[in-house]
């Protein structure tokens, strides 16, 4: 390969490890503030129990994504310096204004949430995850602002040999964004949704003592997958119209772009259609909690939503070559200059390595959370006071 097709290939590999993360998070931090609003109003313990387990799973992938998105960040500036040169004035400001207005407040509310336990006010400590959830989805919105100005640069005209933004509020409302963030977001609930449906059979598989817990979380992430789904196929089927007009051709990329859409299309319909007529009826009948049959099948649709997320994001980027920004920067002219091989190649080994260890940690951090159960989970548990450990000094 050469030193093109290497920086294309790490781009796209950190791209989609990064991803995993991120539409996970998405996806379970309004639920768990719908959880958390729901004890707050009826005072059921079940609801806390519930809003403290899957807040745990949530802070766990947050803060290891953390980590994934600054290797992103990283790459821009090693690789791509092309594209800042050039498209930095437009491209800069929505990223600078997910970092300083989103990333930063969702991370604050995030901290006085996970130490608000028992020391907050109920609705000041109900208010702190909303704010998460909100700022979550200000920051998905930022990022898609950038990602359409890939995809189709309205509001900027070229000036010199760089693009000046011109519009501003017509960044904010470029057609290629218009249906593309309800579709991540709903993408977003669809996965969330299916980690709690894929956690909850399995505990109800093995007969666990938490069985109102698990019965309730089943039923939550059924209702949620449906309306995921439901959104997710819905706008993803109304940007085609749009992709066609600001993007002719797009789908006609090659087999890798061909294969992505065809795979994204089956499981979403799959899904779809399974969620509404399979799993919703038998859920309001009760059968998806007595038929135990049903609950390794439930497991085993976990990833699929990772895997429908990971190919939408192929299609969309891979459809864009050779233009990184689409009809006025190519991949080849934004490249960093005196790039070799060699320099690309460790980067590469270095990033995947990072972020793959990453995937693997959270993976395996979420799966025995998971496998532990509500019990042992520590988020919003007072600490106990070592019983051997010695008396505080008495100080005047």
């Amino acid at each position: 390969m050469d030193v093109l097709d290497l920086a294309r290939t790490q781009f796209a590999v950190t791209g989609s490890l990064h991803f995993l993360f991120v539409v996970l998070t998405l996806g379970l931090a309004p639920l768990v503030a719908i959880i958390q609003t729901r004890h707050v109003i009826t005072g059921k313990p079940v609801f806390e129990r519930m809003a403290r387990f899957w807040g745990q799973i949530y802070v766990i992938n947050y803060a290891l994504g953390v980590f994934t998105g600054l290797v992103m960040e990283f790459q821009f500036g090693l690789s791509w310096s092309g594209l800042s040169r050039f498209a930095g004035d437009v491209f800069g400001a929505p990223l600078a204004i997910e970092t300083m207005a989103a990333f930063f407040l969702e991370s604050t509310f995030l901290g006085l949430w996970i130490f608000g336990w028992g020391r907050l006010p109920r609705w000041l400590h109900l208010a702190c995850i909303w704010l998460v959830a909100l700022t979550a989805y200000a920051s998905a919105f930022w990022i898609m602002v950038a990602n359409s100005f890939l995809q189709n640069p309205a509001a900027a005209e070229l000036r010199g040999d760089h693009l000046v933004l011109t519009d501003f509020g017509a960044l904010l409302t470029n057609p290629s964004l218009v249906f593309a963030l309800p579709h991540v977001l709903g993408a977003g609930l669809f996965t969330g949704s299916s980690v709690i449906i894929g956690a909850s059979a399995y505990h109800l598989f093995r007969g666990t003592s938490e069985r109102e817990f698990f019965v309730r979380s089943l039923r939550m992430g059924v209702v949620t997958a449906l309306i995921g789904t439901l959104v997710t196929v819905a706008f993803g089927f109304a940007q085609f119209g749009t992709v066609g007009l600001v993007q002719p051709g797009k789908f006609n990329g090659g087999p890798a772009v061909g294969a992505s859409l065809g795979f994204m299309i089956l499981i979403g319909e799959l899904a779809l259609f399974g969620v509404m007529f399979v799993l919703t009826p038998l859920l309001f009948r009760d059968l998806l909690v007595r038929w135990s049959w049903t609950h390794p099948l439930l497991m085993l649709m976990t990833p699929l939503p990772f895997v429908a997320a990971i190919l939408g994001w192929l299609v969309r980027e891979i459809g864009r070559q050779p233009w990184l920004v689409y009809g006025k920067l190519t991949v080849e002219d934004a490249m960093s200059p005196g790039l070799t091989p060699g320099m690309v190649t460790g980067s590469f080994v270095a990033f995947t390595g990072v972020l793959g260890l990453l995937a693997v940690v959270d993976y395996l951090l979420i799966a025995r959370t998971v496998r532990r159960g509500p019990a042992a989970v520590t988020l919003g548990v007072p600490g106990r006071p070592d019983p051997a450990a010695p008396a505080p000094a008495l100080t005047l």
